[in-house]
């Protein structure tokens, strides 16, 4: 048997007894313990809902450059049967998600035209929908096989996703018309989750924010 890609994980919440839980998954410059995971992974466990982090292999070793998206696919499906092994919960009852290449990740096993993942739901916390300077190159290529509820929650100055073209691109995945795709905007918050000064909010109000809609959205889906 190989071995294990996964090494790092935080685990909060109840060990049992919860009828659903949250995978969250860094971003590329980040790893499990950025303020915007610890803050949902927080709030979810204060209101009874047990979330997993983890770190990628690159971050484990100290990298900074990513792992290839083979690694970083089959790194996100093994944390998410972790997080099924310790709560006891099917991949039915797993809400998976996590800041921008981290939920991204999370969106293309669960849209994987050979071997989809279940889940409950999708958390894309700052959707990267294109790449630095590479608008016309969208990565919503897989969103019409996403068969699953999603929350985009995205700040309003987003440069790797405006908000008319994130939503344009939401069109894609079915779903989208019955209620099934929804959006949470931060006001005049950056890809980073930063606010203007001028908006009177802190990046810990930011954070507040994403995670009480995050919390909200996780405990309104329907089984």
């Amino acid at each position: 048997m190989s071995e294990p890609l996964v090494a790092d994980f935080a685990f909060q919440g109840p060990k049992s007894g919860a009828d659903r839980a949250v995978l969250l998954a860094h971003g590329a410059g980040a790893d499990m313990d950025a303020p915007a995971l610890t803050t949902v992974a927080d709030a979810l466990a204060d209101a009874g809902v047990p979330s997993l982090r983890f770190n990628y292999p690159y971050k484990v070793a100290g990298r900074r450059a990513p792992d290839r998206a083979p690694v970083l696919l089959a790194s996100t499906r093994e944390a998410a049967a972790e997080l099924g092994r310790r709560t006891g919960l099917a991949p039915e009852r797993l809400v998976l998600g996590g800041r921008s290449m981290g939920g991204r990740m999370c969106s293309l096993v669960v849209a994987d035209e050979a071997e989809p993942l279940g889940a409950l739901g999708l958390l894309m916390l700052g959707y990267p929908l294109h790449a630095a300077g590479k608008p016309e190159r969208r990565r919503d290529d897989h969103f019409p096989r996403i068969a699953c509820p999603i929350l985009f929650v995205s700040g309003t100055r987003d440069a790797l996703a405006p908000k008319e073209a994130l939503e344009r691109s939401a069109t894609l995945i079915p779903g989208t018309v019955d209620g099934t795709v929804d959006f949470h905007w931060l006001t005049t918050a950056d890809h980073g989750f930063r606010p203007l000064k001028s908006s009177g909010l802190t990046p810990e109000d930011v954070f507040r924010d994403v995670a009480d809609a995050s919390v909200k959205w996780v405990q309104g889906l329907v089984m």
